[in-house]
Parts: C-alpha cells; structure tokens; sequence
C-alpha cells in the first residue's frame, strides 16, 4: 500500500458539491490518475441524505417540509439509511483504493469505527461498537454514522461525527433507521461549550487515528483536485 496520505481540507460546503468532487477523485483513483489515499474532511450546511437501504419510515416528514425548513435532501448511492448532515459535525470521505490495504468490505467498516473510537479515546470520550449496528455509540448513544460506497475496489461516501451539532437536526428523521435512537455530540459528551478549539481537537485527532489505523506512515495536506 501507499505509505502516503493526503488530506484535503474543504471547510464548510454544500452537500451536493462535494458528493461530485467525491465522484470525480474516485474515478481517477480507479483510473489510476491519483497515485495515493485522500481522505476529505468537511462541515455540511444542513441536509438530510437517503441512502440504499432507507425505508419510508425513517422520513417522517416529506422532502417538500424538509426543503422548506432549509434541509436539502439528497439521494445517494452509499449504503444504510437516512441520515443528517450539519454544522458542527465532521463529515470525512476517505478515497482509498482497498486493493492496496484488504479487498474486505466488513474489515474496512471496522477500520472506519475503531479509527473514530481511538480518536474518541483522545478526546475524553468512550466509545465503542454497537453488535450488528454501523457506527460509534457511547453509553447507549450514538456520537458517529458510516455509510459507504465501493466501486472497483475503491472507496467513497465514509463517516460522519458529531463534535458540536446541534442535536435537534436529527429529530427530523429516524436516524440510520433505528427506532428510539439518541444522538450526542462530543460537546454534549464532555459538557463544552467552545466549539471551536473542539473543532480543532477532534480535527487532529480524527486524522492521527485514521492515519494509525489505517498504517500511513506520513499525512500530506493537498490542494483542489490536484491530489
């Protein structure tokens, strides 16, 4: 495998232009026109995505409602249910060409929690897997979502966090389809209220344990597309 990471840093941005962006490096990293890993980091504005397997059910409010309550909705090609993407929650999409790791849908899912648990771990919080559930929980609640996409071997769409969100964005759905779900934050977690220094530290500590995890020896900030 590639010993190299790039990181590219996006801010905050629509939902929409980052699942094209997403399309576009994937495709040239099965095209073999990125030589390396990439993994996005990014804040969404609010937006409510349906993934393969959403049911009826998890939308209890209609498209049009969510729209005019200034949700986008988005219907995408990763796999699990409903979810809710927002401010304050970091939302990483990791492009990675598993044939130079382990072509094993199940083993990367694992990577992908035991990546965010240890990053958790850093920050002060206990996490842990849920059996025969996606995702990060702590104490019963759920802090992280993951849903993903493979073509060819190599990845997009990926996980989700919440550092500050605003909670209540997830009273708009079911989310992931569980019923009776509680959602939390870090900042809920840890009682802190200074969401930008937390930003920050979760930042660092979410890209550390990705790199560990996932055995990158160096992390590489890249630009644009020219990855």
């Amino acid at each position: 495998m590639s010993a190299r990471l790039g990181l590219l840093d996006l801010g905050r941005r629509p939902y929409a232009e980052v699942l094209e962006l997403q399309r576009a490096l994937c495709r040239r990293r099965m095209a073999g026109e990125l030589r390396r890993d990439l993994l996005l980091l990014v804040e969404h504005e609010p937006v409510v995505t349906l993934g393969r397997g959403t049911r009826p059910a998890s939308l209890p409010l209609s498209v049009t409602e969510l729209e005019r309550r200034g949700v986008a909705v988005a219907d995408v090609e990763r796999g699990g249910d409903v979810t809710y993407h927002g401010p304050g929650q970091l939302v990483g999409y990791p492009i990675l060409q598993l044939s130079e790791h382990r072509e094993d849908l199940h083993w990367y899912l694992r990577q992908l929690e035991a990546a965010l648990i240890a990053a958790l771990g850093t920050l002060g919080v206990t996490a842990e897997r849920r059996p025969g559930l996606t995702g990060v929980w702590t104490g019963g609640r759920k802090i992280a979502s993951i849903g993903i996409h493979v073509k060819q071997w190599v990845t997009f769409h990926g996980f989700a966090l919440n550092v500050s969100t605003d909670l209540s964005g997830f009273g708009l759905i079911v989310p992931c389809g569980i019923a009776n779900v509680v959602m939390t934050s870090v900042a809920a977690e840890l009682g802190r209220g200074d969401a930008a220094v937390l930003w920050v530290e979760a930042r660092e500590a979410v890209v550390a344990a990705f790199a560990e995890t996932f055995g990158y020896e160096t992390v590489e900030p890249v630009q644009g597309v020219a990855a």
